[in-house]
């Protein structure tokens, strides 16, 4: 029987906000609305981001505004703007 080679080629594509602010909210495990900087963390490991920590700390500073360390209902535009410019993909 002859052996057959598929060869396939990876694509990629985009995730947009709402894929994003979906998967970002995965974390959220007490299911209280809002996530943390761990969380964040977490997030964007599993997502395969590199200096997770270091990103995920910007990132909750940046979209932060009341300032009580935590990504609120309200807030989660402004991390998933900021943490898009990292440029989430699914392959």
């Amino acid at each position: 029987m002859p052996w057959c080679i598929f060869i396939t080629r990876r694509v990629s594509y985009p995730l947009s906000d709402e894929q994003v602010k979906g998967m970002l909210m995965k974390y959220d495990k007490n299911r209280d609305g809002r996530i943390s900087k761990q969380q964040v963390r977490l997030a964007f490991k599993e997502m395969g981001l590199h200096f997770c920590r270091w990103k995920a700390g910007k990132a909750v500073r940046f979209a932060d505004k009341n300032g009580d360390g935590y990504i609120n209902e309200d807030e989660m535009s402004e991390l998933v703007h900021y943490a898009s410019k990292w440029g989430f993909r699914i392959y």
